[in-house]
């Protein structure tokens, strides 16, 4: 992370290059939605009118009839932004992994893994991304899941909020849970794609099992770079409180501005972090594992010789010891 900081600039770039053309996209398709709606006459008279009452009355007018449309315009965005993720993400995931390796591996390793046949590592790196995709709209689902679960516990005829709080929280944090390990294992699983050209299940069992035959270097790694990501967001919370804390007297302009810099500083910080944990699953797969040391092994002393008295006076040679005498009857 320190000797290469391009790794963690290339990776920022792809995301953040992904992240604008995404935001661009919604925005063009919200803008495109509003030409859908027509308004009349008696709605922008309602409009004008400044009562909150006919106000609200013309914009439930304005949006009637549209949730079709609304629908049409989530599942399509929704679709593209999918597809458009996986193959953006496997192509940078496999320059990235690809660099990674030929910082730890000698020239003709290199080069080796350089003449293996790219679109099959393609086609798995995208069945990944794909599961990561299904994974993420799975848990959305049970977000989904969650409020609704809240909502039965807690009935309008008796409203117990507190209970459908804990209810929601419960559920949205055993999704988030499930969907981590699940992402994690499936970002992990990209390294054997492209360091040993396996395919996307052979890949994922081998994650598996990295975890088991290395588990303390892979925990190791992941609570490193775990705990430098909650840092940066702990601080980065603290240093968004300051422009909020000035919202009342500095403009809102300069206090968006403050939040919008705080936060864009954590995210790229964020996606070094991630690159850098990438890194280290690579160099455990890479590099050799040490050797154990048992507690059956004994050092080896080098003779001890008495450099101030000389052999012949340590030992007489003309003293009777007891294999000289003979053997008493």
């Amino acid at each position: 992370m320190v000797s290469r900081p391009s790794f963690g600039l290339a990776e920022i770039a792809w995301r953040w290059s992904f992240g604008l053309a995404c935001w661009l996209l919604l925005a063009f398709s919200f803008f495109e939605y509003l030409r859908t709606l027509a308004v009349t006459r008696g709605d922008l008279l309602l409009l004008r009118s400044r009562q909150p009452v006919l106000i609200s009355e013309a914009i439930a007018h304005i949006f009637s009839g549209s949730g079709f449309r609304v629908v049409q315009t989530i599942v399509v965005l929704t679709t593209s932004l999918g597809i458009g993720w996986m193959v953006v993400a496997s192509l940078a995931r496999a320059a990235t992994i690809k660099a990674l390796l030929g910082y730890y591996r000698e020239p003709e390793d290199s080069s080796a893994v350089s003449r293996r046949p790219g679109m099959s590592r393609l086609h798995s790196l995208v069945g990944l991304n794909f599961f990561r995709v299904a994974a993420t709209l799975a848990a959305t689902i049970g977000c989904l899941a969650a409020l609704l679960l809240g909502g039965a516990v807690s009935p309008s005829g008796n409203p117990s909020p507190g209970s459908a709080f804990l209810v929601f929280l419960s559920v949205i944090l055993l999704v988030w849970l499930v969907w981590s390990v699940m992402n994690w294992f499936l970002s992990l699983a990209a390294v054997f794609v492209v360091a040993q050209g396996q395919d996307t299940f052979r890949a994922i069992a081998s994650t598996v099992a990295l975890c088991r035959n290395r588990a303390g270097s892979v925990m190791a790694a992941g609570t490193c770079f775990g705990l430098a990501h909650i840092t940066a967001f702990v601080l980065a919370t603290s240093f968004v409180a300051f422009p909020l804390g000035l919202a009342g007297v500095l403009p809102a302009g300069i206090v968006l501005g403050g939040v919008i810099l705080v936060t864009l500083i954590y995210l790229a910080i964020a996606d070094y972090l991630y690159v850098g944990r990438l890194a280290a699953y690579v160099a455990i797969l890479e590099l050799p594992e040490p050797p154990v040391v048992t507690a059956t092994t004994r050092p080896v002393l080098p003779p001890v010789h008495d450099k101030q008295m000389p052999h012949s006076a340590s030992v007489d040679a003309d003293e009777l010891i007891l294999s000289d005498l003979p053997a008493q009857s």
